[in-house]
């Protein structure tokens, strides 16, 4: 983990004593706004929905979308939510907020923890939990939206909100696009969003310029054997030694194939075969995360599972009407870009307003983010950011800096962010960056 220490005072504390007094008037709003936001953060805290059955988050986002004059659409991307607002010539500003929970019970004690149960296409019944903090970025994009509708004045172009649904699937990005997202609203010259972050304390902000997070994908091997008795092998071609090798020899792409300059990770995450002791099954099956930066990193891994997988069959002698068989899902989610220039101006801003201490520079991660789709949808016209937002309780860290227990995870039951700073902070980041993005110009 990161090493960080801020000082002990709170997290909202910490931004007020470190602003600027230039920012005092956007928080000073802000502050007014806060608790009907914490109000509204609570009530998607206790009523999370899974993967595109967003219906009623989707409703609640509508509704106060509408309340402050934007032009609403539902049902884009299935569940997904987008508002437009038109305030003279200028930029068109995209701002995202994904809409989606997990199958996850939560175990955080809140007051206000969900209670809800789902299905999901397991067809499992679960408890279902913001476990990944997309409430938070419900909120903080809501109070963004409302700095900005009171500053009409200070700012001529387009804005256009957008509800995501399905970032936990990493489906719902493409969903919205296929449905028009860039035809039938105002296509973005400039994409923003922010992530909450269960490394950071609460109100850092953390960016990472060019590549951000990974590309994902998930693939399936199946290895076909010849079965029989596990006392006569010999009679038999057995896939789970087969499966095995390829197991073994797919540790080769990163740590021989792949520029040690170029991040990557193949991981055998599920190995299935067979059913009793002595019985050799005639079908092996393994199930691999895949991770990358660049699409040709990506090619050369999936080229290399596919040749591997072949190739280890062969050695075995199998025959070519018993080849293993690799399939890749689609849709995959892509690498999330940060346009570097463009990057470093908001992050510039953002220094000036939160302070040098509180906008760090951080690795990027192998994590996915289907948020980079939208930036590939036209990327020679599109600049893009997602950044994060630290969200760990200030005593919570400083605890574990010191050695003192460890961090829950995202995803994990137990994550409970210090939401407020982590709204107030992403609301206040994503308005002045907006602000400056639509700055008039002298003349206009």
């Amino acid at each position: 983990m990161m090493k960080f220490r801020l000082p002990a005072v709170s997290a909202v504390a910490a931004l007020i004593l470190a602003m600027p007094a230039s920012a005092n008037e956007l928080r000073d709003d802000l502050a007014k706004d806060l608790p009907d936001l914490m109000e509204f953060y609570r009530d998607l805290h206790a009523n999370p929905e899974l993967s595109f059955m967003e219906v009623e988050t989707a409703a609640k986002l509508a509704e106060r979308m509408r309340a402050m004059g934007f032009d609403v659409t539902e049902g884009v991307g299935k569940t997904g939510v987008v508002a437009v607002m038109e305030n003279g010539s200028g930029p068109v500003v995209m701002l995202r907020a994904d809409m989606d929970g997990l199958p996850v019970i939560e175990q955080t004690g809140l007051d206000y923890a969900s209670k809800r149960v789902s299905i999901p296409a397991s067809g499992i019944e679960t408890g279902v939990m913001h476990a990944c903090g997309h409430d938070t970025h419900m909120a903080g994009l809501i109070g963004a939206a409302q700095l900005l509708v009171e500053r009409k004045d200070q700012w001529s172009g387009t804005l256009v909100l957008i509800g995501q649904p399905a970032e936990e699937l990493g489906e719902g990005a493409l969903a919205m696009l296929e449905d028009g997202l860039f035809t039938r609203f105002p296509k973005p010259d400039y994409v923003l969003g922010f992530h909450d972050a269960a490394q950071f304390p609460a109100g850092m902000i953390g960016y990472s310029p060019g590549f951000a997070l990974a590309n994902v994908d998930s693939v399936d091997i199946s290895v076909p054997g010849v079965g029989g008795h596990g006392a006569y092998p010999h009679t038999t071609k057995d896939p789970i030694v087969l499966a095995s090798a390829i197991v073994m020899k797919l540790q080769t792409l990163v740590s021989r194939e792949s520029s040690p300059l170029d991040p990557a990770v193949v991981t055998v995450g599920s190995f299935h075969a067979g059913a009793k002791h002595n019985i050799i099954s005639d079908e092996a099956k393994l199930q691999l995360t895949v991770r990358s930066y660049s699409d040709e990193s990506r090619k050369l891994l999936l080229d290399g599972i596919a040749r591997i997988a072949k190739g280890e069959a062969m050695a075995a002698g199998m025959p070519q009407d018993k080849m293993p068989t690799v399939t890749i899902a689609d849709p995959y989610t892509p690498s999330t870009y940060n346009t570097p220039e463009f990057t470093e101006k908001v992050m510039s801003e953002f220094r000036t307003r939160f302070g040098d201490g509180q906008v760090m520079q951080v690795p990027s991660v192998m994590g996915g983010e289907d948020f980079g789709q939208f930036y590939r949808a036209d990327p020679d016209n599109i600049e893009s950011l997602i950044f994060w937002v630290g969200g760990v309780p200030q005593e919570q860290f400083d605890a574990v800096q010191a050695g003192e227990g460890s961090l829950p995870s995202l995803h994990s039951p137990f994550w409970a962010p210090d939401a407020e700073a982590v709204i107030a902070t992403a609301a206040e980041a994503l308005s002045s960056a907006t602000l400056e993005l639509l700055a008039p110009q002298s003349g206009s």
